[in-house]
C-alpha cells in the first residue's frame, strides 16, 4: 500500500514548485524583507487588477490543497507506521 503516498508525494513537489511560482509573481507592496535590500522602490498605485485578484486566488486555492495533501500524507503515514 505504497502507491497513494507515492502520488501524494509526487503531487506535494508539484504544487510546491507552483505555490512558489505563484508567490514570486506577486506585485511587491514593500514594507518587507525586501526593502532590506533595495526592493522599497514600488509604485503605489490604489486598487489591484484583475489579473492580480486571480493570482490572489490561485494562489490561496493551490495553498489549501497544499495544505490537505500534507495532512492526507500525515494520515497515511500514521497508518501505516512501519513505511
Amino acid at each position: 500500500m505504497w502507491w497513494p503516498i507515492l502520488t501524494l508525494s509526487i503531487v506535494l513537489v508539484v504544487l510546491s514548485v507552483i505555490l512558489t511560482g505563484f508567490i514570486l509573481l506577486h506585485k511587491n507592496r514593500g514594507g518587507g524583507l525586501s526593502d532590506l535590500f533595495g526592493g522599497g522602490m514600488s509604485t503605489s498605485m490604489g486598487g489591484s487588477s484583475m489579473a492580480e485578484r486571480n493570482l490572489d486566488r490561485l494562489t490561496l486555492v493551490i495553498g489549501i490543497i497544499w495544505l490537505a495533501c500534507i495532512v492526507a500524507l500525515l494520515v497515511l503515514y500514521r497508518l501505516h507506521p512501519g513505511l
